[in-house]
């Protein structure tokens, strides 16, 4: 039995990294077969994969049917992030009144605040192909932004909501490629994000944290629209007028 659960465990996050980094694209048909054989894995941890990403969302599963990799739609996307603004900017609140309580709290907060000071410094140095490669190497602060937010919040309810939907989040931050205009401005929206923090301000970190997720759902519109977004063998539905 443990044996079964490890092997569902690893092609379980094998099939969620490909998901979440478009190796698998939206629409693509999971074949539990064709997989298993891929994998080097039986049936059933391939399906109990399936099953929890369809959890997630990750995964449009029937009974009985072919299950295939969700679509992602300016629809889904608004959805996403309206549900976002009424959680993500709550969590931040909370950290910062806890913060104010209890200065261990701050600490992953402090450092990270320096070590987006460092990276803008670095990134402003490089030229334009430096730049572009430099991308990752915000998104990495950006998710240990947000990791940190969900295990300092005191609210493991919300914790949890907010965790369960960081697949999505990742998928589309894969999806849209940032020019450097936007990725600064977001560095700077996490530098107040995390300022507001770190001063134990529930008030700032909260307006913060919903103006940070408004800029980046209305990015992530226009480049969808436009198709400038797009990663090449995806298609994006544009299900919700403008």
């Amino acid at each position: 039995m443990a044996r079964a659960t490890g092997k569902s465990e690893a092609v379980y996050e094998r099939l969620k990294g490909d998901i979440e980094s478009l190796r698998l694209k939206p629409g693509a048909k999971l074949s539990e077969v064709q997989l298993g054989e891929e994998l080097g894995a039986s049936r059933t941890p391939v399906r109990e994969a399936i099953r929890r990403l369809a959890a997630e969302g990750l995964v449009d599963f029937v009974p009985g049917e072919v299950a295939r990799v969700a679509t992602i739609s300016l629809g889904g996307v608004r959805a996403l992030f309206e549900i976002r603004m009424l959680l993500e900017p709550r969590a931040a609140a909370l950290v910062a009144t806890s913060g104010a309580a209890d200065e261990r709290v701050l600490a992953p907060f402090h450092e990270l605040l320096a070590r987006l000071d460092e990276f803008e410094e670095s990134f402003r140095a490089l030229d334009a192909a430096g730049q572009t490669r430099g991308y990752q190497d915000f998104y990495v602060l950006a998710e240990r932004y947000d990791q940190a937010v969900i295990a300092a919040c005191r609210n493991p309810y919300l914790a949890r909501t907010i965790r369960d939907l960081r697949s999505q989040t990742v998928r589309l931050r894969h999806l849209s490629h940032s020019g450097p205009r936007r990725m600064l401005t977001s560095l700077e929206e996490h530098r107040a994000m995390l300022k507001a923090i770190t001063h134990g301000d529930a008030q700032a970190a909260e307006s913060a944290s919903r103006h940070h997720l408004a800029q980046t759902l209305q990015a992530l519109i226009d480049s969808l629209a436009s198709g400038e977004g797009a990663a090449p063998g995806v298609e994006i539905q544009l299900d919700i007028a403008r």
